[in-house]
């Protein structure tokens, strides 16, 4: 049997990102020389210790834990979150601050799909995400 509370403390030790939750808070305002909507105002929901994994990461940290912390099947990429941080909501920006390994999370932004999973039992919040494309040439 997992002992619930070591898996938790296991799962949360791997979080060694920075990650930042934001939520829109209002309307973009206009530029007034071009006529086109600026940067839409967000609040920050969250920071603090997390991970964004891709497929292959949830793999590998199944692996790390030894056993299968999302067995219904893995999104291309998840949030990963202590369970004492706030649960995202459909459409809130999810970015990587500060990283331990390399740089290829920062400088890019997921949005979230779902609110977080919840369950009777949690030894971390999950999220689905998409990559958000900011610039043209990303999307080729």
């Amino acid at each position: 049997m997992v002992d619930i509370g070591q898996a938790r403390n296991d799962l949360e030790a791997l979080m060694t990102d920075t990650v930042r939750v934001s939520r829109t808070a209002g309307q973009p305002v206009l530029d007034p020389v071009t006529g086109e909507p600026g940067e839409t105002p967000t609040s920050v929901v969250y920071e603090g210790p997390g991970a964004v994994l891709s497929s292959h990461g949830q793999i590998v940290v199944a692996q790390i834990l030894g056993f299968d912390w999302l067995s219904e099947g893995a999104a291309w990429y998840r949030l990963v979150t202590p369970v004492a941080a706030p649960v995202a909501m459909p459409g809130d920006l999810v970015e990587v601050i500060t990283t331990e390994g390399g740089d290829g999370r920062t400088g890019r932004t997921w949005l979230a799909e779902d609110a977080t999973e919840a369950s009777t039992v949690e030894i971390c919040r999950t999220t689905r995400l998409t990559e958000r494309i900011t610039f043209a040439s990303s999307a080729i």
